[in-house]
């Protein structure tokens, strides 16, 4: 029961982060065309902070299903780990110091990491299992379906969310200079 409630709150965040950078993308760049406005200038002055939540929800999701629910992470999962977990220390320690030099690293770190998703994605879509991704070390094939909420929320598709989500918030941030609040 507890991991059903788990399960469909992160699906549910990862839902909301969806709806948010849609609606984020349409305003910022059709209707504001990418000029000052309100959403702009909240972002950049929050989104270290909102990055850090970000990466600390999808590293406690990350870890809740492996040491919690038992679904053994594949080798795509380790990788996008990879590029996750250094950014709750990066991002949490430059929103206390009120440093946004950190941008350009989360922002590199973040690029992979959604690049890993996206391949991720693509496996876990279509089956396509590269040879890497077959039974080996882990002993969990890429494609390993654990769940899926909503008809389309899984594992893989929270993690590119994630990603998605600090490459919006963090590219606000490193084009509009905006210092931190």
């Amino acid at each position: 029961m507890f991991i059903a409630i788990i399960k469909q709150t992160l699906s549910v965040l990862t839902i909301a982060a969806q709806i948010f950078l849609t609606f984020s993308l349409i305003y910022y760049f059709l209707l504001s065309k990418g000029k000052e406005s309100f959403l702009g200038k909240f972002i950049g002055q929050h989104a270290i902070m909102l990055g850090f939540f970000v990466a600390l929800i999808a590293v406690s999701g990350s870890l809740f299903f492996s040491e919690v629910a038992g679904y053994e992470p594949c080798r795509l999962c380790w990788a996008q780990r990879i590029f996750m977990y250094p950014q709750i220390v990066l991002l949490g320690l430059a929103w206390l110091k009120k440093d946004n030099q950190v941008v350009d690293y989360a922002l590199s770190l973040s690029v992979i990491g959604a690049l890993i998703s996206l391949y991720h994605n693509y496996v876990y879509y279509t089956t396509q299992v590269a040879d890497f991704c077959g039974l080996g070390i882990s002993g969990v094939s890429c494609a390993t379906r654990y769940f899926s909420e909503f008809g389309y929320v899984t594992i893989p598709m929270m993690a590119l969310t994630a990603f998605l989500s600090l490459i919006f918030l963090l590219s606000i941030k490193r084009f509009q200079g905006n210092q931190l609040a």
